[in-house]
């Protein structure tokens, strides 16, 4: 609850496996689903997540959703949850053979973060589909992975450094797909301050302007990065940012709609429903009813 008493969105922390080594977790589908309930969660609910989760289908479909886009893992997909991000199951996670891989924020070394870029705004698309040789070595490496954490061998503390650097192998991969970065990784330097720019003060400011500003550009060249590399221009990029969030809170709070328009910083309940409406297509009430629907 925040200080008015009001639910909060609700984080799903990383809680290491009973009986297994700490730092990440590697699961095929029914330990997946037998963690959430021992930790007293519904697997097919929506749940923030404030770890990295990185999923592999083997056989059979897997529907998602992940910041309330729909996504459709097949044979040889993989999905990359960033922490933070809303994420929920849409189908049976029976109808679907495959792995997860959890693991926390701090839980690889510094030089592997860095260039996983793990330390960037989630990639607009959290979808992979490696092709070739790139689907091979991400098979035998998960295969490598899994039989390494289940195996328990030799001294612990060697154990969790295996599967530490496995883990580290894995996502240098994922982060290194062609088109993985999806913008995140591409593009100019403007765009990348721009980008964690908005992601530190979107809350303050909706205004290009003062991102120019404080960054040392102009609105032309920062329009212009964004538009090359995310497809959308710089108060687009802004207003999507701000947009998602007020549907983060929609649904995972029980904030007023006037409250949620004061927490992204507009000045008003009338400014923000208007900005709401134009973007989305209805009020937060009915954004907000449909979503709630939806999950029951």
């Amino acid at each position: 609850m925040d200080r008015n008493g009001h639910r909060d969105v609700t984080e799903v922390p990383f809680r290491p496996s009973v009986g297994a080594p700490p730092g990440a977790a590697v699961l095929d589908f029914p330990g997946l689903a037998a963690r959430a309930h021992s930790h007293g969660l519904d697997v097919h609910a929506p749940m923030r997540l404030a770890f990295h989760q990185l999923i592999t289908v083997r056989s059979g479909v897997l529907r998602c959703s992940v910041d309330f886009t729909e996504y459709e893992l097949t044979e040889g997909g993989w999905m990359w949850v960033r922490p933070g991000q809303i994420h929920q199951f849409r189908s049976a996670l029976g109808a679907a053979e495959g792995t997860a891989v959890l693991f926390p924020p701090g839980y690889l070394g510094a030089a592997t973060a860095a260039a996983a870029r793990l330390d960037r705004p989630a990639p607009r698309l959290p979808l992979m589909v490696p092709e070739g040789a790139e689907a091979e070595a991400l098979r035998s490496l998960v295969d490598l992975l899994e039989n390494e954490y289940r195996m328990m061998s030799g001294p612990l503390e060697a154990h969790i450094e295996v599967v530490r650097h496995l883990v580290a192998v894995l996502v240098l991969r994922l982060a290194h797909l062609p088109g993985a970065a999806s913008g995140d990784a591409a593009g100019s330097e403007a765009f990348r301050r721009f980008q964690r720019a908005v992601e530190r003060d979107y809350t303050r400011t909706h205004r290009v302007e003062d991102y120019a500003a404080r960054l040392g550009y102009s609105v032309r060249t920062l329009t212009r990065a964004t538009r090359a590399t995310a497809g959308c221009g710089a108060k687009r990029f802004i207003d999507d940012r701000v947009l998602l969030e007020a549907k983060r809170l929609l649904v995972h709070t029980d904030l007023s709609a006037t409250a949620i328009g004061e927490r992204l910083g507009f000045p008003d309940a009338t400014v923000f429903t208007k900005f709401f409406r134009r973007r989305s297509g209805e009020t937060p009430a009915g954004f907000r009813a449909r979503a709630s629907g939806a999950r029951r």
